[in-house]
Order: C-alpha cells, then structure tokens, then sequence
C-alpha cells in the first residue's frame, strides 16, 4: 500500500520512511515539498497520508484542505504528525478531516501501530469500493437482460397483430426505425428515440380484437365494416395503456393516434395538429410510407418517386409538416434501413386492399 510521507525535514523524512518500509507491502513515497506531493496526489491515491503541521509555503493545514477538495480523495486516512499540543489547533484539523494525530517525537510502535489501523480501515473502503463495483456491473448486467427480453416480448407482441395482417415482420422492423430516425432528426433525446423505436411495433396490436371477416376481407370495407376497423386502435390503447412499463404505455399512445390526420380528418378521435401526440405523428409518417414501398399479396409497391410525392403532397393534410421534413432531411439513412431489411417473403392473399391499409 502506497503511504505518503510529508515533511519538510529530511531528517524526519527518512525516520519515517524506514519505519513504514519496516511493515509488510508498504511502500514509502516522501516529499519534502507539500506543494509536490499535492501535484502528486492530482493524478494519483496514496492508501495513507502521513503530513507534518509546521512547514515552509504550505503548511499540514493547508495542504489537508486541497487534499480534501480534490475528487475521490474524501475517504483517504491523513495523519498528521505535530509538536504542537494545540487544542484549537486539533479541533480545526479535524474538521479538515484529519483522522488522527501523531506527536513528536514519535514512538515507533505507536506510529506503526496508528498506520495499521488506518491501512485497515483504508483497506476496508477498497474493498467496499470494489464489492459496488461488482454489485453495480452485476445490475447492469441484470438490466441489460430485461431489457433484452422487454425488447423480445414486444416484437412478440407485434408479431401477434401481423399474424392476423398481412404485414410482415420486415415491415415492422423498417417502420420503427423509420420513426426512430425521424424522432432523431426532431431533436429528441436518445432515451425517447429508443422509447418510440420499441413501441411503435405495437402500433397495429388491437387487431387482435379486430372480426376477421372484416380484417381479411379481400376487397374493400363498407362503411360499417370500416368503422369496425377504426376500432382496433381503442383496443390497442386500452391493452396497453395501463402496463406499468413506459413503453407498453407508449405504444398504448401510438396505437390510439397513429391514424390520426394533422388536418383532423383522422380517426378514432378526429384530433387535430399538435393535439395528435408527437409519437402518433411520427409513427404516421415511418407506417404509411413503409405501406406504400412494400410489395403485399394484394398489391404492388409503389415506386419511390410515387411514395414520396404522395407523403410530400400529404404535408399539413394527413402529416405534421415538421415531421415530413424531419422524414426527408434524413433520408438517406431511411433508404439504408430499407435495404437492410428486406422482404423475406408474402403471404398468401387475404388482406384488405392498399388503400385500406394507408387509411
């Protein structure tokens, strides 16, 4: 263990220092200088400080104070050695945080006798500091697989909808990243990004409670039967909405808004503007352009010039402006993840036209 030794004698210097060399795995590292050892200790942790009172330029009290002020250095045992029996003295050193005192002249017992008590002590700390550590890395490393499995669970969950939908997985995977990017783009913080790239799958969920008459029905709803379908975003708010976890509560938010129109032209609630909340509009934007880019059973993707053109001329009727934008400025990286997850496959033909899937 490193001890520090402090003292502008070097008489006393090299008492000391043969004193701590004397107990087992210490190492003496001694100054004369107390302006030195302070530079020292910036960079580096002594296990001990054994500090002089008197000395030139700085003195024991001094040096105790920008020792303490320095970072992790709080709970470093400082003795400090004096031939002053100076109450008010004593009193002010440990409000300093000195831990104890040492007069001259010294006896080599005791002196030996108080550092093995503090390098106890400090070795204690250590072991406390590292036993935290472990702790720490141990919940992080908890954390990190409940995360993993919330992350499973929720692609579960969005899966359960496209089993009764023609969409695929691929399609969930490029519009949650869609909207990641463009929630990005808007200036979010990381946290809310990953918020809305693990709730947006979610966004379809309440059509598991949607007839499937009407959800497979191969050519396009009647009024009545689309009102049916209207619904599966009230059901997609109320399975979620109150789950303890935020994101199970975000894709409650995102199921009952994503179908939403800025221009209040939208469903189930005909809300307008910025009273659609932001991850509706984002996930409306990243859905309906992945809608229209995707081949289906029942239809042909769109080229990307005709998608494009219809989600621009969309801007402030179906989109929120900021959001088409945000969409565009990073386009780039939205045709990336189009490439990264392509179709793996089609379902046979059973669903619902394109428009219907865009409504």
């Amino acid at each position: 263990m490193d001890i520090l030794i402090i003292d502008d004698s070097p008489i006393t210097i090299a008492l000391l220092r043969r004193l701590v060399e004397k107990m087992p795995h210490c190492r003496a590292l001694p100054f004369t200088s107390a302006a030195q050892a302070l530079a020292w200790c910036a960079v580096n942790d002594p296990d001990l400080v054994i500090v002089d009172y008197l000395m030139p330029e700085m003195d024991g009290i001094e040096f105790s104070r920008a020792f303490r002020a320095m970072p992790a250095k709080a709970d470093t045992p400082l003795l400090m050695v004096t031939a002053a029996d100076d109450r008010e003295l004593r009193h002010r050193a440990l409000e300093l945080g000195i831990n104890d005192f040492l007069n001259k002249p010294f006896d080599q017992i005791e002196l030996q006798a108080r550092a093995r008590n503090m390098l106890a002590l400090r070795s204690s700390q250590k072991k406390l500091a590292n036993r935290a550590l472990l702790l720490a890395d141990e919940v992080a490393n908890a954390t990190r697989e409940i995360t993993a499995r919330e992350r499973e669970t929720l692609l579960c969950l969005g899966r359960a909808a496209e089993h009764r939908d023609p969409e695929t997985h691929e399609h969930i995977m490029r519009m949650s990243n869609y909207s990641r990017v463009i929630a990005n783009r808007l200036g979010l913080s990381e946290e809310e990004c990953d918020l809305i790239l693990l709730a947006s799958p979610l966004h379809d969920i309440g059509k598991i409670g949607t007839p499937d008459h009407i959800l497979l029905k191969p050519g396009r709803l009647t009024p009545e039967e689309f009102e049916i379908m209207k619904l599966h975003t009230v059901i997609g708010q109320k399975i979620l909405e109150n789950s303890a976890s935020p994101v199970l509560r975000a894709g409650g938010l995102i199921a009952i808004s994503h179908h939403e129109k800025f221009d209040g032209s939208g469903y189930p609630n005909a809300a307008k503007g910025k009273d659609i909340p932001l991850h509706g509009r984002i996930v409306a934007v990243a859905d309906v352009f992945d809608a229209l880019t995707s081949e289906r059973p029942y239809k042909k993707a769109w080229d990307l010039d005709r998608a494009t053109s219809l989600i621009l001329d969309s801007r402030g009727g179906h989109f929120d402006p900021e959001c088409v934008d945000a969409f565009f400025d990073a386009f780039d990286q939205v045709l990336e993840i189009r490439g990264r997850y392509q179709e793996t496959e089609l379902r046979e033909p059973s669903a619902a036209p394109a428009e219907a899937a865009v409504a």
